[in-house]
């Protein structure tokens, strides 16, 4: 509706598809990790916290400012680290910069960024209270993923605002490895990564993705560090190479690599062309999926280990199919015929075992 009052194209059919790609297989893949991380965190809490506090709001106000800035240094470092820019880029591959971009999420960023909250635990933090306001953390960030609301006025001194992040998202030189704030913009003021926004940012990422599978723009910052590294002659750069910045080579190789500029008489969005009723197929197809992942999500406790990662495959495979079918690839049509057989058959054996299970216990009602 706001696309439409204000005449402006915000939203690209592939790329929200992606971008939602991306976040159902975080979420699916959360399942699996953050369970781990919390885990940490309860037995750090639970053992070796050196504090413990009364609830009151001193309590909540340090929990609220001790999330945000550790927020703050695990997001700078996922920028500034190779390999935790691995676990990161997704988020920023996208060049679209819309409420779906926010749910672009990567699978592997809990793996490098989980240890920077852990120091909360330490402090006597609560396990729940500490996953309660994190998501608050979170939630907050969604709606600051927009180009309809300007700059807020002086809100923008104190809080992450639409302006302060579409500067994040931008690939600009000038504003590249800014304003990593969560919800409090006062950190990068702290430390010197503030940039407020001036000319509005192309989006993106230096090197494009150009390709709309959620499980390659997990993989393709580790394929391109995996081609390098092979490059890279002593063991002592490979290291480097690790976690030093993204972009940095020894000298031996050129050293290293600053954003380039960006050329806006040239610079095109990658948009292959595919034929429009494709848009109901995918869309079709993306909603059945979107309800099939819903209810996964919300029984997932009802399935064994075995059960999760199949379902977390299938899932995984059905959203790589929904976003590729954009790209024409020569292999997608086949991939998706497979697909909707495999998954046909999957429905009528489950059917079965349900119909034969709800069966079984109202007979055992009757003859007991």
């Amino acid at each position: 509706m706001v696309e439409r009052l204000s005449h402006r194209k915000l939203y690209n059919l592939p790329d929200t598809i992606a971008n939602l790609s991306c976040g159902i297989t975080s979420q699916v893949s959360g399942l699996f990790m953050r369970i781990f991380a919390i885990g940490v965190y309860e037995v750090l809490y639970a053992h070796f916290a050196f504090f413990t506090w009364e609830k009151t709001w001193v309590y909540w106000l340090l929990l609220f400012l001790l999330i945000d800035f550790a927020y703050y240094w695990a997001h700078r470092m996922s920028h500034e680290i190779n390999l935790f820019w691995g676990g990161h880029v997704v988020h920023h591959q996208s060049e679209e910069y819309n409420l779906s971009v926010a749910l672009r999420q990567s699978s592997f960023q809990v793996i490098w960024t989980f240890a920077f909250s852990l120091p909360i635990a330490l402090l006597g933090f609560d396990t729940l209270d500490f996953a309660f306001i994190s998501a608050l953390n979170t939630l907050y960030q969604f709606w600051i993923h927009t180009e309809t609301i300007n700059k807020m006025g002086w809100l923008e001194y104190i809080f992450n605002t639409p302006s302060h992040h579409r500067v994040h998202h931008g690939r600009n030189p000038k504003y590249i490895d800014k304003n990593h704030a969560g919800s409090l913009i006062i950190w990068d003021k702290m430390f010197g990564t503030f940039q407020a926004e001036e000319e509005r940012p192309t989006y993106g990422i230096t090197k494009p993705l150009n390709s709309w599978n959620a499980v390659w723009a997990n993989f393709s910052h580790y394929a391109d560090m995996g081609k390098e590294l092979k490059q890279i002659p002593s063991w002592s750069d490979k290291i480097k190479y690790l976690f030093k910045k993204p972009g940095w080579l020894p000298q031996s190789m050129g050293g290293y690599r600053p954003a380039p500029a960006i050329d806006i008489s040239t610079y095109k969005k990658y948009n292959p062309s595919y034929p429009v009723r494709l848009n109901y197929y995918v869309l079709f197809q993306y909603l059945i999926c979107l309800g099939v992942t819903g209810f996964f999500l919300f029984r997932q406790k009802e399935f064994s280990m075995g059960e999760k990662i199949m379902a977390a495959t299938l899932i995984s495979i059905w959203v790589v199919n929904c976003g590729v079918l954009f790209e024409q690839k020569v292999w997608v049509r086949t991939a998706e015929w497979l697909r909707i057989f495999a998954f046909t058959g999957i429905a009528i054996v489950l059917t079965y075992l349900v119909r034969y299970q709800y069966m079984d216990m109202v007979l055992a009602y009757f003859t007991d």
